[in-house]
């Protein structure tokens, strides 16, 4: 098992729009603290601003919060974390998002060739798992059950209060057609809003 395991990428490279710096902004966003965000370029900094507004969005959702409360008990926390992992399996199977591309397979390969124009400005921790990223194909894989698992695993990895995701897995199968449900009501709103947010940020 590599060092670094797959998390909820997914959402974030397709709700770049296939912009490059925007992707390469919400791809890394996570991993850039403080003032720091203002040694980017501008296109790269407003892909970093688009995956926090993303974020807000998707914990504030009535979708969201139903979906956390599946896993709120033994998680707490977490629980929106979880989700997000959870999120990402059902777009990867969401066909009709990737048929401007072709499909999720093509699509994964353009965001990974992508990523590379703007590598050498990643924070080091990104620039060290991307190569994992890319070779283990953690875009295409999210569509699989080990794919959320190795997501889950990957999550308590980073976690400060986590020690297993296992339950995790179990509640993800036990309520899978709950979990569906959750991500139909929800993604159609977030692909509108990232969408109206990122025209008023290329705009600015």
């Amino acid at each position: 098992m590599s060092l670094f395991l797959q998390m909820n990428y997914l959402a974030h490279a397709f709700l770049s729009f296939n912009k490059t710096d925007i992707l390469a902004g919400n791809m890394i966003s996570d991993f850039v603290k403080g003032k720091t965000k203002f040694s980017y370029p501008a296109g790269i900094q407003k892909g970093i601003h688009l995956h926090r507004l993303i974020d807000t969005f998707t914990d504030a959702h009535p979708a969201t919060a139903v979906a956390k409360n599946f896993f709120r008990p033994q998680y707490r926390l977490y629980s929106g974390a979880f989700t997000d992992v959870v999120y990402d399996h059902f777009l990867a199977l969401d066909t009709r998002q990737f048929e401007e591309y072709g499909n999720l397979e093509i699509f994964s390969e353009r965001v990974y060739q992508s990523l590379e124009i703007n590598f050498h400005l990643y924070p080091p921790h990104f620039r060290r798992m991307f190569p994992y990223m890319k070779s283990q194909n953690w875009f295409y894989n999210y569509r699989l059950k080990e794919g959320i698992q190795r997501s889950f695993e990957g999550l308590v990895y980073r976690a400060a209060y986590l020690n297993e995701s296992a339950v995790a897995f179990k509640i993800f199968n036990q309520y899978y057609d709950e979990f569906e449900n959750c991500y139909l009501n929800f993604f159609p709103d977030l692909k509108k809003f990232a969408s109206e947010n990122l025209d008023n940020l290329l705009a600015g």
